[in-house]
């Protein structure tokens, strides 16, 4: 499938958090391609150089998204690389296993929803800082569908990405009539490192979610990255305050039973 889709962003200056892999790479990666001068964010350091590489940005920043003096350091840094920033992409992210409430640890809990909502904070703030002086910018978050629906063992992740959703919103809200739009994109299961690590450890079945979702398979990083280029991009300047489910169609499915039920005409209909 080819992408014919192609705003314009030359001039533009991004921070992408999460850039060293994942939909966070991939996304920088278009974003240079588009025409933007990008600065890559990862805690990671020793895989920045090479996805800076891969990515052709144009410098990287190390450090950890769920620490204040660490955020204000990496922006700091990227701004002096850019020249200032207009754009950010919020990738940085780490997954939960499925465990339930009762039997989880609050300590695990409680690093999930630092590095995933408080993460997201800390960066919309510390860069929102100099687009609210600046009155212009984009702002787009991850959040994710375990995060619109309830996902039954995954409540810190779940209650982490809900998070990023009403943060988004309200930050769209407060930053509006200064020219600064903020959006989310919430990712069905998508080939990424992060769930690639959940296959391998069975922590789910994969043949499960691609007969729960309408268009039958996971999500490719290429497909997230253009969604979030998209928002970012001046197409979509009158959306903001958006999360933006890019899914295969998972929010929209509410009978019982398997999507591929339902096509081939072997499941119960209901009403």
């Amino acid at each position: 499938m080819s992408a014919t889709f192609s705003p314009d962003m030359t001039g533009r200056r991004a921070l992408v958090t999460g850039g060293a892999s994942g939909i966070g790479e991939v996304t920088a990666k278009l974003l240079n391609q588009l025409g933007a001068s990008v600065v890559l964010a990862d805690l990671n350091a020793d895989a920045l150089p090479d996805a800076a590489k891969r990515t052709g940005a144009l410098g990287t920043v190390d450090g950890n998204v769920a620490s204040a003096a660490d955020v204000d350091r990496m922006v700091a840094d990227a701004d002096a690389m850019l020249g200032g920033i207009d754009l950010l992409f919020n990738s940085a992210g780490i997954g939960d296993d499925l465990v339930p409430v009762h039997a989880q640890s609050p300590e695990r809990w409680q690093h999930v929803v630092d590095v995933n909502l408080k993460g997201t904070y800390l960066m919309c703030r510390a860069v929102g800082r100099q687009m609210v002086e600046r009155k212009l910018g984009a702002i787009v978050n991850v959040s994710s569908i375990v995060g619109i629906g309830a996902f039954p063992g995954r409540s810190a992740y779940g209650v982490a990405k809900a998070g990023v959703g009403h943060l988004t919103k309200t930050l769209a809200c407060e930053w509006g009539n200064l020219g600064i739009r903020v959006n989310a994109i919430a990712p069905a299961y998508t080939r990424t490192p992060m769930v690639q690590s959940l296959l391998d450890r069975k922590i789910f079945d994969p043949t499960l979610i691609e007969n729960r979702t309408p268009l039958g398979r996971f999500a490719e990083t290429e497909e997230m990255a253009r969604a979030a280029c998209f928002l970012l991009s001046d197409w979509a300047s009158y959306i903001t305050g958006v999360v933006l489910p890019v899914d295969g169609g998972w929010s929209a499915y509410g009978a019982a039973g398997d999507v591929v039920k339902i096509r081939t005409g072997d499941g119960a209909s209901a009403g």
